[in-house]
């Protein structure tokens, strides 16, 4: 029998071997391009020329936006990632406990994540409206505001509300993972903790907290990747304007190479943002890991 085994040993690589080739072609490949792309002199018409080593590494880190931009970046994917987790969360503790209309309430939550991220955008473009906006319309129908406030004042401004429409399409994608999480908690261990004379905040931290850390970790790494490379919501509300104030390093980069022409330099920013995330993602997971390795 051990014979048998021993000489089926590739047996399971067979197997793994479609999905291998397949991240190979879809994923490896077109890194390994981008990364060439990036050492490499292209012209404005996409032609591309030799090595050219870290010229358009530098000639990207010295535009007059980057730094804005990396600025706008860092704050973008914070704000978008940590409310979104904190409010997901909690409503996901909402959410799974037994109340009338939940299954109700679960659609509602949902609903966000399900359409498309333009539409989203659009819709609440069309809301913070100065002229016609339904903010405006319900707060002075309900005679909170005396007068129409313009909600896009500043670049500023608009930047904030470009992070809270990324936060409210968030939030479903993380509630639901944390609720998948809750739902595999065994609900002896709240009847025993009862028993042991615990209240809910020491349920919540020596209980739930850690058997949904799991779900955390994935909807916290999807998040921080979904998130930086989100494009449709700052396109479609301010397409980075003015002067770059209100882009992130995707919708910069895509700015740079379809309307300023700047292949290398905009190929080099790529290859940032990809380090970048795997430099986060990195540290994240190593953290989780050894919060796990000393429970």
């Amino acid at each position: 029998m051990n014979t048998l085994n021993n000489k089926r040993w590739w047996e399971p690589y067979l197997w793994l071997l479609p999905s291998i080739v397949l991240m190979a072609i879809f994923v490896v490949f077109p890194i390994a391009i981008v990364f060439r792309l990036s050492f490499s002199e292209i012209s404005k018409s996409g032609i591309v020329g030799g090595f050219i080593g870290f010229r358009n590494f530098k000639e990207a880190i010295g535009l007059p936006a980057f730094k804005t931009v990396m600025i706008n970046t860092f704050w973008w994917v914070l704000s978008v990632v940590g409310l979104s987790t904190l409010i997901g969360f909690a409503l996901a503790l909402v959410l799974n406990k037994k109340f009338h209309g939940r299954k109700i309430a679960r659609a509602i939550v949902v609903f966000p994540w399900a359409t498309s991220l333009v539409i989203q955008a659009s819709v609440w473009n069309y809301i913070i409206k100065y002229e016609y906006g339904n903010l405006n319309n319900v707060l002075l129908n309900l005679g909170i505001i005396k007068q129409a406030v313009n909600w896009r004042s500043s670049y500023q401004v608009e930047f904030i509300w470009e992070c809270w429409v990324g936060i409210f399409v968030t939030i479903p994608f993380v509630t639901f993972c944390v609720l998948s999480g809750l739902q595999s908690i065994d609900g002896t261990l709240y009847e025993a903790a009862t028993v042991d004379g615990a209240g809910g905040w020491a349920k919540l931290w020596k209980i739930t907290l850690p058997l949904v850390r799991p779900s955390l970790t994935v909807s916290t790494v999807l998040n921080i990747i979904y998130v930086f490379n989100s494009f449709p919501i700052i396109y479609t509300m301010t397409k980075g304007a003015p002067a770059n104030k209100t882009d992130t390093l995707i919708t910069y980069l895509y700015m740079l190479n379809f309307y300023d022409r700047k292949k290398g330099p905009a190929t080099a920013l790529s290859v940032i943002g990809f380090v970048i995330l795997c430099i986060c993602a990195g540290i994240y997971m190593i953290t989780v890991m050894r919060k796990e390795d000393d429970t």
